[in-house]
């Protein structure tokens, strides 16, 4: 899968080839991306939307046409549907904030799941706040995956939206979010999907998914950091008010009033970061020439293939073993009954050039219930392939060893 276009791959650690293993945390970065990124500054750098003159004007049509690339990735009815953001935890503040003005009221209530990332829950815990508002939790069935027959008794009158996420940061399972969407549609109550592990691992139509909010980074997706996305439908965007203040978001102000842009300007106050819009884009584009359908396949195959791996290692607990999950697997080692700290596996793995990722995956509700201070983490890209694996396995057997 095209190795030699990430140059860090080739890199050493402690004198011994690198193997990144921690993708869902950030991918690397493919040549083209970074290319297209200084073009844009070499060549394409004024602010947007405000010049008259040529090279204002490129990079407006530049930027437009990222969104609309965007929109396209991710099925997207139209490109007003798209806001651009700093990232998913930023998303998750806007559309919180957002759709909190608006819609939350002392006494409703806003449900969010017990695998989720802090960035899905601690902006709705914010806003429950401001609005005396509740917090629910829905929870995990046996095999740690959104218990959707609970979803009917939690949600009441008072529930005004549901936001879960589409792929677990910590296990790497597939949820049932299709299900969840539909249950709380049938009760008429809105649903944001948290897509940050699932856009690059999974074929994502918001359309044909049908959530109401769809976010995820770029940064997971071989583009750069900084970069994200907020999805809505457009009658809901249109529904709510502007998270912040500034240029660009407005169309009038006047000191008695001041009246909003139209979608998708009226919720990016401020200078956007049409370099990195462009650089997103180009790596959607790479992600296409090397056929998404083909690379989801491929990263299908090898995460089956590292947790089969992983598990003959008799050490080794694997978290929601068996399940369906997309590029992720999360283990912890055990002699005998001692559980090895998931730091120090992680250390000794990095000593032998093996980058995985360690601790509560800032997913500490669900390590809490897991019963355990962390977990180690082993996530696959495109670029990773079975070598890596077995470079992975090796070095854990080594590490076990050397703790015994």
């Amino acid at each position: 899968m095209r190795r030699d276009d990430f140059p860090q791959l080739s890199d050493t650690v402690y004198g011994k080839p690198l193997v990144y293993l921690d993708n869902a945390a950030t991918t690397q970065r493919p040549r083209a991306m970074v290319e297209a990124m200084t073009r844009a500054y070499y060549h394409c750098n004024a602010n947007i939307h405000r010049g008259v003159h040529h090279l204002s004007q490129q990079a407006t049509v530049n930027h437009e046409a990222a969104r609309k690339r965007v929109a396209n990735y991710l099925g997207a009815l139209s490109e007003k549907e798209i806001i651009f953001t700093k990232g998913t935890t930023d998303s998750l503040n806007m559309l919180a904030f957002s759709f909190g003005e608006a819609m939350v009221n002392e006494g409703d209530e806003i449900i969010v799941s017990r695998l989720e990332h802090h960035s899905n829950i601690v902006p709705w815990q914010m806003l429950c706040q401001r609005k005396r508002a509740t917090l629910k939790v829905l929870p995990l069935d046996a095999s740690l995956t959104i218990d959707t027959t609970a979803l009917n008794s939690l949600i009441t009158e008072r529930t005004r939206l549901v936001s879960v996420a589409m792929v677990s940061n910590v296990l790497g399972t597939i949820q049932p979010v299709e299900q969840v969407i539909r249950i709380a549609h049938n009760r008429n109550i809105p649903v944001c999907i948290d897509g940050a592990q699932a856009a690059p691992h999974l074929p994502v139509n918001v359309r044909e998914l049908d959530c109401d909010f769809f976010v995820c980074s770029a940064h997971k997706m071989y583009g750069p950091t900084g970069m994200g996305i907020l999805y809505g439908k457009e009658e809901w965007l249109d529904r709510l008010p502007p998270a912040q203040g500034g240029g660009e978001m407005i169309e009038h102000v006047r000191f008695e009033r001041t009246t909003y842009n139209v979608l998708p300007y009226k919720f990016e106050a401020g200078t956007p970061d049409f370099i990195g819009s462009c650089a997103f884009a180009a790596a959607l584009d790479y992600i296409d020439n090397l056929g998404r359908d083909a690379v989801y396949a491929y990263e299908d195959e090898l995460t089956c293939y590292m947790e089969q791996q992983l598990a003959a290692i008799p050490e080794v607990h694997i978290y929601a073993a068996g399940a369906q999950k997309a590029g992720a697997v999360s283990f912890n080692v055990y002699q005998g009954e001692r559980l090895i700290h998931p730091f120090d596996i992680g250390t000794l793995l990095d000593r032998q050039g093996v980058a995985v990722r360690t601790g509560h995956h800032c997913a500490e509700p669900l390590i809490d219930y897991l019963g355990v201070p962390g977990t180690v983490r082993a996530s696959i890209a495109l670029y990773n392939d079975h070598s890596d694996v077995d470079r992975l396995c090796e070095a854990l057997r080594r590490a076990i060893a050397m703790l015994s």
